[in-house]
């Protein structure tokens, strides 16, 4: 089973497997089987599916209007500071720290840090 899978990796599989003529139930049943229960849902497959059919090629994420990110390398390198400074770390603590940043992204900061491999796909 294959635990530590990026977004891109996922719909990469899913294009594969589109281009197949897979059905989109048993691509889930796949990524299921190869990634685990909290890889994508079934719909979200289907959704992937779709796109794929009217012509996207890209599986990386577009990049989204909104509020501009307060989050930048050198906010990211005090989160890394902090942890090095306390390795029993929470999520909690990081935001009171940082309360400029919502704990959503803490997390992702804290998850990419981790698992740095998944850069990769960025």
């Amino acid at each position: 089973m294959i635990s530590d899978d990026a977004d891109c990796e996922v719909r990469s599989v899913i294009r594969l497997l589109n281009a197949k003529k897979v059905k989109p139930v048993e691509m889930h049943r796949q990524l299921v089987e190869i990634y685990g229960e909290n890889v994508m849902t079934d719909g979200m497959v289907r959704k992937w599916v779709r796109q794929f059919n009217d012509g996207r090629t890209n599986v990386h994420d577009e990049e989204r209007s909104g509020r501009p990110s307060v989050v930048n390398d050198g906010l990211v390198a005090k989160v890394n500071e902090k942890i090095r400074e306390n390795r029993r770390f929470t999520i909690r603590m990081l935001f009171d720290e940082f309360p400029q940043i919502s704990k959503t992204v803490l997390r992702e900061i804290v998850t990419n840090r981790l698992n740095y491999r998944k850069l990769c796909c960025r």
